[in-house]
């Protein structure tokens, strides 16, 4: 685990002068998927004038441009950040580079779009090369349980899953609703193979960065990162991987086991005890 001790920051502005650049989490930090939340976006906003860069990085399982479409229609503003990186971009990229293959889709609608322009046939699992999982089909009222048949028919056929977002569960308004990397999981746990696009993988993290680096150009590159999010299987552990230091916010998908009011310093403590990582600091939100 880092060396450093616990902060607690309740404002950004106390860490933004150590960091040039800030790869932040979206959903559960800038907006909860019915509201943004503005105290974030103006944070965003002072970082990046006093020099700072904002990718946002999120493991949304759709390409960058929906992922704008979506925080323009949540009036999330554009001023708060330069681009997206999404795990959706990273999984285009692997499925661009199995190309003419057949595909089976286990996700909603909303995510088809991810395929968009690439050389892929979406098929019936029967006559599928692998599986592309985004998400549940409909997360308003199934469970990762409810795949169990599925999975051992793709077990069956010894399928590899592509999975496209491997967030367990996120926050929509006041609930939490389950994500690709729950069925991913119990994929794994019957012995299939995935393949995980997004945080906390590095890909995505080498995206972003790269990003950075094109938007700043090499005199302004100095590689000073700062990841932003609320996930510890994804936000802290992506973080770790890629070796740059960490703002763990509090009020996202955990608030509920940390305490919605005073912070629980106890099950804060053993959180990332079990995670075997600690952040930089800990913030209950987004402020500058």
């Amino acid at each position: 685990m880092p060396n450093y001790p616990l902060r607690l920051a309740t404002h950004f502005s106390t860490l933004a002068p150590d960091y040039d650049v800030v790869l932040c989490d979206v959903w559960g930090v800038v907006h909860n998927g019915v509201t943004a939340f503005a105290e974030a976006g103006a944070a965003l906003t002072r970082f990046r004038a006093q020099g700072g860069s904002v990718i946002l990085i999120t493991n949304a399982p759709r390409p960058a441009d929906v992922v704008v479409g979506l925080l323009d229609h949540l009036a999330f503003p554009r001023e708060a950040y330069d681009a997206v990186v999404t795990s959706g971009d990273v999984t285009r990229t692997i499925i661009a580079a199995r190309a003419g293959q057949s595909a089976f889709h286990i996700g909603p609608a909303r995510d088809v779009p991810i395929f968009d322009g690439l050389d892929t046939k979406l098929v019936p699992l029967e006559r599928a090369d692998y599986v592309v999982c985004s998400g549940l089909y409909d997360d308003t009222v199934e469970t990762p349980q409810d795949y169990e048949g599925l999975i051992a028919q793709l077990r069956a056929r010894g399928l590899t899953m592509l999975c496209a977002n491997p967030d367990l569960v996120v926050e929509r308004g006041d609930k939490l609703v389950y994500c690709a990397g729950a069925i991913a999981d119990l994929y794994a746990a019957a012995g299939g193979e995935v393949i995980f696009a997004g945080k906390p993988y590095r890909p995505i993290y080498e995206q972003a960065r790269a990003t950075a680096r094109a938007l700043r150009g090499p005199q302004r590159a100095s590689e000073r990162l700062l990841a932003i999010g609320d996930s510890v299987r994804t936000d802290l552990a992506g973080a770790a991987v890629f070796g740059i230091d960490c703002l763990f916010v509090t009020g996202g998908i955990h608030a509920e086991e940390l305490g919605r009011g005073a912070l629980d310093a106890g099950a804060l403590a053993d959180m990332f005890a079990a995670a075997d990582s600690v952040p930089k600091a800990v913030t209950p939100r987004l402020v500058w």
